[in-house]
């Protein structure tokens, strides 16, 4: 039983710790230019969105459906859903407008100097880039314990499920290291933040070992991957594909929202 152990939390390891080379391969270019950071904000965008509609949704909708039955399972993936949705505006609404960048300008700010206005995008990709780790954080945790537990019932099943995260992952780093190396200048912050947002999936994997394993049911899975659905839309539709946009050189940020998806798509197809 240790061997298995050990074993399911390797792979649940290597899934999570796969963000990184998403980070890394962000980083790997000495400079950022607008048509690349459009393209690579609208890609993490179309990732987050068509996995959130495509696998956690369903995934939340079919344990929820087990766990009560039919109607009651759409009814309560809905809520979960826009329940993720209210939960990380209201995270959104609490920090001062002064010190957030992502509210609209006032019109005193009209009169920003060149420099002021530099702070200000770069206070609001950086913002951007930690609520998106965060977000992820937040998706990987269960998906860590849902490794770990398909590992332990079946290593072969475990390993499939850990290569599809693991290739899901890769983008979710970019979608983190991008925005915070363009704000900060730092490849280091930017591979460390893509690596810790990764992290979760072992911690998940470990708390649910020892603490969530004998509490944990097809209903608080369903109604937890149902809110992170919500959180990761909201924050592509809100700040992701928007800032795209704000660098974009003519139909870039779209490509990038399209492509995220064809390559979310292909990752979930190829390990049905």
């Amino acid at each position: 039983m240790d061997e298995n152990v050990l074993f399911a939390f390797g792979l649940t390891l290597f899934a999570g710790l796969s963000t990184g080379i998403g980070g890394l391969l962000s980083i790997m270019t000495k400079h950022t230019s607008k048509k690349f950071l459009s393209a690579a904000l609208g890609f993490s965008g179309g990732v987050m969105i068509y996995v959130s509609f495509a696998e956690i949704l369903v995934k939340a909708n079919t344990s929820l459906s087990e766990a009560t039955d039919k109607t009651s399972g759409a009814w309560i993936t809905a809520l979960g859903f826009f329940g993720g949705m209210l939960l990380i505006l209201l995270i959104d609404r609490m920090i001062p407008s002064a010190e957030n960048p992502h509210e609209p300008p006032m019109l005193e700010d009209a009169d920003e100097s060149p420099i002021e206005k530099q702070k200000h995008s770069e206070k609001k990709l950086m913002r951007m880039g930690l609520l998106t780790a965060l977000a992820i954080a937040i998706h990987n945790f269960p998906e860590g314990l849902a490794t770990f537990t398909a590992a332990l019932y079946d290593p072969t099943i475990g390993i499939s499920i850990a290569i599809a995260i693991a290739i899901h992952n890769i983008p979710e780093g970019i979608a983190v290291a991008v925005p915070i190396k363009a704000a900060t200048g730092s490849r280091r912050k930017a591979l460390l933040h893509s690596f810790l947002s990764g992290l979760a999936e072992p911690i998940g994997a470990l708390v649910g070992y020892t603490l969530l394993i004998q509490f944990f049911s097809p209903l608080t899975f369903g109604i937890l991957f149902a809110a992170v659905a919500g959180i990761m839309v909201f924050i592509s539709l809100d700040e992701l594909i928007p800032t795209a946009r704000e660098y974009d050189t003519g139909h870039t940020s779209i490509y990038g929202v399209v492509s995220g998806m064809v390559v979310m798509a292909l990752s979930l197809l190829l390990f049905l």
